[in-house]
């Protein structure tokens, strides 16, 4: 099988070895076991939702670190939504072909934790296709997990990267099914 390539942009406060330069995951020299497994490890049904109102990135941003908050006592909202947006100034978490990946460390967390939603509408972001975003997964890592974070945001960039689990996601009507459709999508297609 060729190898699947995603380009992720660090930047360099968060991984001052890369210098800001664009890092590429080789999908063929990763552990999909782990991957599938570290999705349903950081999300859970009720960090999950369909349908989410919208319509500007800050508030987007917003409700999704709302989100990350459900079920997740170690998660400050504020301090998330803080995170989210200060990394989102460096750049655009917007990965293309309707997916945003909004993404930041959030000190005092213990593990990565996730939320995803997809939208009532389309919505500008930025996004390095400049297509306009139809879902959201968000996620948070603890302060000085480089290494996690990078390897999380290569997984779940290679999962949405796949168009048919596009499609089902955003076929999706309730957040269970939604949920079941990601996790499911991760295990059964490598992560």
């Amino acid at each position: 099988m060729p190898a699947r390539r995603r380009a992720i942009q660090v930047p360099p406060e968060r991984a001052p070895q890369t210098q800001g330069i664009l890092i590429v995951w080789d999908a063929t020299s990763h552990n999909t076991t782990d991957t599938s497994m570290r999705i349903q490890e950081i999300l859970s049904p009720e960090r999950v939702t369909v349908r989410l109102p919208c319509n500007t990135k800050k508030r987007l941003l917003e409700k999704m670190s709302a989100l990350l908050g459900e079920g997740e006592p170690e998660v400050d909202v504020n301090a998330a939504f803080q995170s989210l947006f200060e990394r989102e100034r460096l750049g655009s978490t917007g990965i293309g072909e309707g997916v945003a990946l909004p993404h930041g460390r959030l000190k005092g967390l213990k593990k990565a934790v996730g939320a995803f939603a997809t939208l009532e509408g389309e919505m500008d972001y930025d996004s390095i296709d400049r297509k306009p975003v139809r879902m959201a997964f968000a996620l948070l890592v603890p302060e000085d997990a480089s290494e996690e974070h990078l390897k999380l945001l290569a997984a779940l960039a290679d999962i949405f990267h796949k168009k048919e689990v596009r499609e089902q996601l955003l076929a999706a009507k309730t957040p269970e099914e939604l949920y079941r459709r990601l996790t499911g999508s991760s295990a059964r297609d490598g992560g």
